[in-house]
């Protein structure tokens, strides 16, 4: 655009205008100050107006600053919030200012002065567009930068620090600190700090209804002489080391929560396009607290949910094994002792007293089927086997017991069942028992396929029949039946998933997301004739799920 020709016609243009440059600048001022526009703003497009560019351009020292000059502007007056139709308007107003000064030349130098200003105007209204975009660049990026970090971030410190990070870079501050208010207390913690001198959180500070006061509204602060409001700072070293500081209130309701505050080691003037980014980052900084701490309570009372869980499980473990030991010392030992009398009176009864013989051999009949029942509470309570061989044998022996219990073909398959974490093997275990339970209870089904496979650190159960089926969301809801909410219960508790579907409603209810299997997705799709229940589970295994997550 800065062409030979152009430099030689604004080198005339400028020489023709520095006699009259002071009296256009100063009626310039004037004019605008009657059309309402602020100091700042008058400041600013003094150095857009075609006689400071021609100086500028003129000037072999600025010429190659020219550009960046009107674009330093240019944003500084976007971010006064000047519009750009109000810009055009006030050199508009310089350009009549000039006419009278051109009157008296001939018409060939006004052709070549119009051509000049043409261009002139064209540079600055091309490089403001391009300061105008790089604001708006910024402050969207800003945004998108607070809303990723929102998203992204796990806890409340990471929050924090990726909001001052974001904050810090836009408004181009040395140091930056966020503190929040504890709930019902005076006591206001520093949760971020981007200070390079002091980057460690958790200073304390007490904050009295006088201070929160003054902190409630956004304010900009600039020391002379190092002098400056050093008591309404958080941080009172700021007083020394910055010289303007920033700081803006985290409001919820008109109630106060919170405060950032930037420092900068220049002076650095608040502009009001920035102030209402900052405002508007600040609203959604404390929205984005709170949320954060409310899910840092939550998964703080889930752990505490889940580490009673667990001790639960281990007592109710512990209390089963201990009725399964009282069963077997006391009432099965005294059970034995009483057959065994039984029969020995049964057989010293003379055959005269047949009837009394008779009654005598079905009361230990009787004896002796409340013994085999009492062995298999017993095994159901604490299966020695389990302790003993593992849980592929104690399944097949589960899977025998069942089988003389109720008419109904199982087929077992068991794929490295081998060093599997213990809690791993009773939780699997009791899984599998309810299973069996509730199908007997309920389904009457005749075949129960039951396949459990360990690998890749997963442990994977599937427990089908060709019941009768339910609705899968009557069961769930339903009061006073804890079978399948046991089931579900237990498979979260391990940090596993759950799938439960039924021919009835082909309905599928999940504890977390389902897995995406390409070949199992093909299997469903051969399957898609089956009828009956099928439950899915698949356990993590290792030290975290041997723990119970405890």
């Amino acid at each position: 655009m800065l062409n030979e020709q152009l430099r030689r016609h604004l080198r005339h243009f400028a020489k023709r205008l520095a006699p009259h440059g002071g009296t256009v600048d100063h009626a310039f001022e004037r004019r605008l100050a009657k059309l309402h526009y602020g100091p700042r703003e008058r400041a600013a497009l003094s150095f857009l107006t075609p006689g400071a560019v021609a100086k500028a351009l003129t000037e072999d020292s600025k010429r190659s600053g020219f550009f960046e000059q009107v674009e330093y502007y240019g944003r500084r007056l976007a971010k006064l919030n000047l519009q750009p139709g109000e810009i055009i308007g006030a050199l508009g107003e310089y350009d009549r200012l000039l006419t009278p000064l051109l009157t008296k030349l001939s018409p060939e130098a006004k052709e070549s002065f119009r051509w000049v200003r043409e261009q002139l105007h064209f540079c600055v209204i091309l490089t403001l567009n391009n300061a105008y975009y790089q604001v708006r660049e910024a402050e969207t990026q800003a945004f998108y930068e607070l809303f990723r970090g929102e998203l992204e971030s796990r806890n409340l410190h990471d929050l924090s620090h990726r909001f001052l990070e974001t904050l810090a870079l836009f408004c181009r501050a040395d140091g930056a600190h966020l503190f929040l208010a504890e709930p019902g207390t005076r006591v206001w913690q520093r949760r971020g700090s981007l200070d390079k001198a002091e980057s460690i959180d958790g200073a304390e500070r007490i904050v009295n209804g006088a201070l929160a006061h003054r902190l409630g509204k956004a304010q900009c602060w600039t020391w002379k002489d190092k002098a400056g409001p050093g008591d309404v700072l958080l941080d009172a070293k700021w007083s020394s080391r910055f010289h303007t500081c920033w700081s803006i209130p985290l409001n919820n309701g008109g109630q106060l929560g919170g405060v950032m505050q930037f420092g900068f080691r220049r002076p650095y003037e608040w502009l009001p396009r920035e102030q209402e980014l900052l405002m508007a980052a600040a609203e959604r900084c404390w929205m984005a607290a709170e949320k954060a701490r409310l899910v840092d309570s939550l998964a703080q009372r889930e752990d505490e949910i889940r580490t009673l869980a667990a001790r639960m499980l281990h007592v109710e473990e512990a209390e089963r094994r201990r009725i399964s030991r009282e069963l077997h010392d006391e009432a099965g030992q005294s059970l034995l002792t009483v057959r065994l009398q039984l029969e020995m009176i049964e057989k010293a009864m003379p055959p005269a007293v047949e009837p009394l013989r008779v009654r005598l051999s079905e009361a230990r009949e009787v004896t002796e089927g409340t013994i085999i029942e009492i062995r298999r509470l017993i095994a159901a309570l604490s299966p020695a086997v389990l302790e003993q061989l593992g849980l592929g044998a104690a399944l097949r022996q589960l899977v025998s017991r069942h089988r003389r219990s109720y008419p109904v073909r199982i087929k077992l398959q068991l794929t490295r069942m081998q060093n599997l974490p213990k809690k791993s093997e009773i939780i699997v275990y009791r899984l599998v028992q309810e299973c069996l339970n509730n199908i007997a209870k309920h389904s009457k089904a005749t075949h129960v396929m039951i396949s459990a496979v360990s690998a890749d650190g997963m442990l994977r159960l599937q427990v089908e029949d060709n019941g009768l089926g339910f609705r899968v969301d009557e069961a769930l809801e339903k009061r006073g039946s804890f079978g399948l909410s046991g089931i579900r219960e237990r498979v979260a508790l391990m940090g596993g998933t759950c799938s439960i579907s039924s021919s009835t409603d082909c309905q599928t209810k999940n504890t977390t997301k389902p897995r995406h299997d390409r070949a199992r997705a093909v299997g469903d799709k051969k399957t898609s004739a089956w009828k009956g229940t099928r439950i899915r589970i698949e356990l993590p295994l290792g030290e975290a799920a041997s723990g119970l997550r405890a």
